[in-house]
C-alpha cells in the first residue's frame, strides 16, 4: 500500500475503529436472557464452552497465514461473531464481524492490529464476567 493509500485507509478506518472500540465489552442482560431460555446450568455449560472455543479460535487466527487462509479465517470469524453475540459480548462480536467481512482484503498489518483488538475485547469481556 502506498503512503497516500495508507493515509487514506487510516483516515477512513479511524472513525470505524473508534465506533467498534466504543462497543461495550459485555451487555449485562444477554446472559440473563440466555438463562431464562435454557436454565442456569445449561447457560453456564454453554458459556464455559464459549470461553474455551473462543480462546482456541483467537490462537488459531494467529497461526493461519492470511493470504492462504482468508476463507477459513472468515468462517472462523463468522462463528466467533455469532457466539459472542449470543452472550452479549458486543465489542468482540463487532470485531469478529469486521474480520469476517474484510479477511480477503486485509493487509498483514491490519490483520495483526485487528487480532490484537480482538484479544483485548476478549480480555475485557472476561474481566467483566460476573463471578459464579
Amino acid at each position: 500500500m502506498t503512503k497516500a493509500g495508507k493515509a487514506m485507509f487510516e483516515m477512513t478506518a479511524a472513525p470505524a475503529q473508534a465506533a467498534l472500540d466504543a462497543e461495550p465489552a459485555r451487555e449485562p442482560g444477554a446472559y440473563a436472557a440466555l438463562v431464562r431460555e435454557i436454565g442456569e446450568d445449561g447457560a453456564g455449560e454453554v458459556r464455559a464452552v464459549f470461553w474455551s472455543e473462543t480462546c482456541a479460535r483467537l490462537q488459531l487466527f494467529r497461526t493461519l497465514a492470511l493470504a492462504q487462509h482468508h476463507a477459513k479465517i472468515a468462517r472462523e470469524a463468522h462463528s466467533l461473531k455469532s457466539a459472542a453475540g449470543t452472550f452479549g459480548y458486543a465489542r468482540l462480536a463487532a470485531l469478529a464481524l469486521q474480520l469476517e467481512k474484510t479477511a480477503e482484503t486485509l493487509g498483514e498489518a491490519e490483520f495483526g492490529d485487528l487480532l490484537s483488538r480482538m484479544d483485548a475485547a476478549y480480555a475485557a469481556a472476561r474481566a467483566q464476567e460476573p463471578q459464579a
